[in-house]
């Protein structure tokens, strides 16, 4: 019977390890980032130092709530979302699964050039029922790609310059 008991956790383990939804969805976020995750520049643009925040370092003139108008008169700021995986995890419950791909693109308006882009992937949810909070995994990190860095590494400070 102890036997019985022990291969029961054990194939429940390996099953929840490697043949859930969230583990499928968990290889595929990963198969999706190598293929295009990370930032991408392609051109760089050195401003004065008047346009970044003195405090943080920041571009001063990043303003989130105007859609593609975000980066002003200069430059379009682009964010797609596309749901592999709709659902919401945190209202919905823990075991509801979702997966995007954030993909966001710096153009600028004169000549229409891509200036660089993120793309990041996400999964939420997927886990046993019950009161807590859902599990995420992001590729790459959100430290390593996010939109600051990806304005960061375009708007280069001229008082940063070698």
């Amino acid at each position: 019977m102890k036997k019985f008991i022990l291969s029961i956790i054990v194939l429940s383990i390996i099953y929840v390890n490697f043949f859930s939804e969230k583990s499928r969805l968990d290889r595929e976020v990963k198969r999706l980032c190598a293929i295009d995750g990370g930032v991408k520049v392609y051109e760089t643009v050195t401003l004065p130092s008047d346009r970044f925040d003195k405090k943080y370092g920041q571009i001063n003139f990043y303003r989130p709530t105007q859609g593609e108008n975000a980066l002003g008169p200069e430059y379009v700021y682009k964010w797609d979302i596309h749901y592999y995986r709709k659902g919401d995890p945190v209202s919905q419950g823990s075991h509801v699964a979702a997966m995007k791909r954030d993909h966001i693109k710096i153009i600028r308006k004169s000549d229409m050039k891509l200036m660089g882009e993120v793309a990041m992937y996400q999964r939420g949810g997927g886990d046993l029922p019950g009161p807590w909070m859902p599990s995420s995994y992001h590729c790459p990190d959100r430290l390593e790609a996010n939109e600051g860095i990806l304005m960061h590494q375009i708007f280069i400070n001229s008082n940063e310059e070698n």
